[in-house]
């Protein structure tokens, strides 16, 4: 398997049909970059085109499945919009047309995920926060360990979740949990995590939970791929679109109000490790 630069931030194997696709950025427990968001869809892409490929598993080097969006990331996100308040010759029209280019580029790379016609597993341990809860919701089976943890944590940011999470947790979990989670960005752990179907299974530890992931794998490649891909599409297309519309509607949300004065005291709060004071500007 080529594991060239095209895919940085990612380890990659192929063994007996199955591919093991691991975000590698264990020293910053995973926190996705930009590098991250570029060669994910890259390598989804180039696993879907394998046909010695027939389950991906994704999972995570380190301590942690992915501590969410890198904050080096939401600064280049929102670049534009700074930009703007310090050069009156770029349009406020203009900037907002970037950073909501920049909102769908982060979309589209956690939709290659569903949009992937081979089965996506993943294998959750530690936190899985914010971002982490946009990938996993796009992959078709959720594994965690005893130890993971998991969270909603864009509103403790300022921010509606907006890279899918808000929009395929419904036919997941039941509505009062998505707000629940959502609404409080409180931590969950994985026995509650399963006892409200975000994942389907508890390993005891990460032996256990790749383990699981991989018999169930093996069970899925045992089966005619042209069956399994049209299972995927049948689940899946029924909510497509409306998946669709309603990234477009946060999108456009999250465009007009994430560079907020919340979002700058949540960001400075969370450096000077400090409690948020939001006053909704």
């Amino acid at each position: 398997m080529d594991t060239s630069l095209e895919f940085k931030g990612f380890d990659i194997t192929v063994e007996n049909d199955i591919a093991m696709l691991l975000i590698d950025r264990p020293e910053k427990k995973n926190a996705m970059n930009m590098d991250f968001f570029k060669n994910l869809p890259k390598a989804i892409q180039t696993l879907d085109q394998l046909e010695d490929v027939r389950v991906i598993i994704l999972g995570a080097k380190g301590s942690s499945f992915s501590a969410g969006l890198d904050l080096t990331a939401l600064g280049e996100i929102t670049a534009a919009q700074s930009d703007n308040q310090q050069n009156t010759l770029t349009s406020q029209a203009t900037n907002s047309k970037k950073l909501y280019e920049n909102i769908k580029f982060l979309q589209e790379s956690i939709s290659s995920v569903e949009n992937c016609s081979k089965p996506v597993i993943a294998v959750i341990q530690g936190y899985c926060l914010g971002g982490g809860i946009d990938l996993i919701t796009a992959c078709d089976i959720r594994i965690g360990t005893a130890d993971s943890t998991y969270s909603i944590r864009e509103v403790k940011m300022a921010m509606v979740a907006d890279l899918g999470t808000l929009q395929r947790l419904p036919r997941i979990i039941s509505l009062g949990h998505i707000n629940e989670l959502a609404l409080t960005g409180k931590d969950i752990d994985a026995n509650y995590a399963k006892e409200i179907n975000l994942i389907n299974f508890v390993g005891k530890d990460i032996d256990e939970a790749f383990e699981y992931a991989n018999t169930t794998a093996r069970q899925i490649a045992a089966n005619s791929p042209l069956v399994v891909a049209g299972i995927k599409k049948t689940v899946t297309s029924f909510l497509a679109q409306e998946v669709k519309e309603r990234l477009e509607d946060v999108a456009m949300h999250n465009t007009a109000y994430i560079t907020s004065n919340d979002l700058i005291e949540a960001v400075t709060a969370f450096f000077e490790k400090r409690n948020p004071k939001f006053t909704g500007s």
